[in-house]
């Protein structure tokens, strides 16, 4: 977090601020240090202080794309204050958190330090809040929140009816740094899940892309390898089995797709139990086994923002824990070995940054150039009159002159032109030339052949082309 000074800059103005950068935002770009600390000061807004030289980094100008370090002194000029924590543009204030909600917040809490905080999500629980969904993680993140902090944020998702790890980021610095993990593929995450019959590869390798099912608005994804849907992968291990009627087994996401594993198990035939959205009624095992889906995300390992190796285990929620005892499987049996973290080079991760801001700063000039569009277009409808037509405006033709009726629509053919000017000509000329029919000279000479063996005459015949020049002997 960057520390707030009272402004002694070059500017007369005493409402000139300086911060101090934190650690968390070392190597962040300077429009993403304004959105992170001062949310109501818009891209537009940054990019003029920076281009009149109003903003500062240790006394000399700095761009919008500049890198900022730790320990840096950043001038900002009067307006648009905002106190950390408070909701930026578009947001609503929040509402204090019951009694309930803050228990309920901290019986999820695994581990918890300085830059994250692990929890236990149980079923039933959303990650995030939607359409008729308001109680959700998000909503509950103000819990964690100290006095005059940065407000927690999210860092990946789980299913509504997914339990399990999901981590939680408590300062912009370490979401940045956790999201980043997960968007190279560094991180390791470990589901387990009870699924329908018995895979017949113990340890294999899904590859199947995935897009959204038309007609469900999104809700719903699907097996498409037509070429428009993503690449997605996930491996499978089979840690045990219960006769042929159900297996536990080892998932690992390769790919972060939405229902990525739950498609992917669907689709080679042995669906995720409890999982009717994508197995149908053939997801559900008979006798006592639990209705709701067996999908828990038992560990997650990824890289600390202070060096060490973040490395949580969830324990199973109760009707997990029930169904595996049912079935006969026993919970030592199922921690695997993990393949080691690969580290991705710098330069693959700047890459995919740049990328991911660039993606991000369209997306804001999109908004822009909608809002302006908008006001131009209310504008330059207020002066006109209700007939469309300019005011003052004079009647075109002369006076007198004869005004063309309406036009009457009639039925469209095919390749049928509408006449206009220099169709006439083209109207005016004959069709083309039946088979069979003769115009002009060919006409006369059949005519006169004719005559002639009417008559018993000889047939007039012409001389042909090619003889020798007059006035000379032959």
């Amino acid at each position: 977090m960057s520390a707030f000074k009272k402004g002694q800059g070059a500017l007369s103005d005493v409402n000139v601020r300086q911060f101090t950068i934190g650690k968390d935002d070392e190597g962040a770009r300077l429009d993403r240090w304004f959105k992170r600390h001062l949310p109501q000061v818009g891209f537009a807004t940054v990019s003029r202080w920076a281009r009149t030289g109003q903003i500062r980094l240790d006394g000399k100008r700095a761009d919008v794309d500049t890198r900022i370090e730790a320990g840096q002194i950043l001038r900002v000029p009067p307006g648009n204050a905002t106190p950390v924590g408070t909701p930026g543009k578009g947001e609503r204030p929040r509402a204090p958190l019951t009694e309930e909600q803050i228990a309920l917040a901290e019986s999820m809490v695994l581990e918890k330090d300085r830059a994250a905080i692990v929890l236990n999500k149980p079923p039933g629980l959303a990650t995030q809040g939607g359409s008729g969904t308001y109680e959700h993680v998000d909503g509950l993140l103000d819990a964690y929140a100290a006095e005059g902090a940065p407000r927690p944020r999210l860092v990946h998702r789980l299913d509504k009816d997914t339990s399990g790890v999901l981590l939680i980021a408590r300062t912009p610095g370490s979401a940045a740094f956790f999201s980043k993990r997960f968007s190279g593929r560094t991180a390791r995450k470990i589901y387990w899940a009870l699924v329908v019959g018995v895979p017949d590869v113990k340890d294999g390798l899904i590859e199947l892309p995935i897009a959204k099912q038309p007609g469900t608005g999104g809700e719903k994804m699907m097996v498409d390898e037509s070429g428009q849907g993503q690449t997605a992968r996930s491996r499978y291990r089979v840690i045990s089995r219960a006769g042929n009627a159900a297996a536990w087994v080892e998932l690992q996401p390769l790919t972060g797709r939405t229902h990525q594993l739950r498609v992917h198990m669907a689709a080679i035939g042995h669906p995720i139990v409890g999982d009717g959205k994508y197995g149908g009624q053939t997801a559900f095992l008979t006798g006592t086994i639990s209705r709701k889906m067996h999908l828990h995300a038992r560990r997650l390992r990824i890289e600390h923002p202070e060096g060490d190796l973040l490395d949580v285990t969830a324990p199973l929620p109760s009707h997990f824990e029930a169904s595996m005892a049912q079935l006969g499987f026993h919970e030592e049996d199922g921690d695997l070995a993990i393949d080691p973290i690969k580290p991705i080079p710098e330069k693959t991760m700047q890459k995919r940054a740049a990328k991911a801001h660039a993606k991000e700063y369209r997306k804001e000039r999109r908004g822009e150039r909608r809002k302006r569009a908008d006001g131009e277009k209310g504008a330059g409808s207020a002066g006109r009159t209700p007939t469309g037509k300019r005011a003052g405006a004079k009647p075109l033709g002369k006076p007198g002159a004869k005004t063309a009726g309406p036009k009457t629509a009639g039925p469209k053919v095919a390749g049928a032109k509408s006449a206009g000017r220099g169709d006439a000509k083209t109207a005016a000329r004959p069709a083309a030339k039946p088979a069979g029919v003769k115009f002009g000279a060919a006409r006369a000479s059949v005519a006169r052949a004719a005559d002639a063996k009417a008559s018993g005459a000889r047939p007039y015949a012409r001389k042909p082309a090619g003889g020798p020049p007059k006035g000379k002997p032959r």
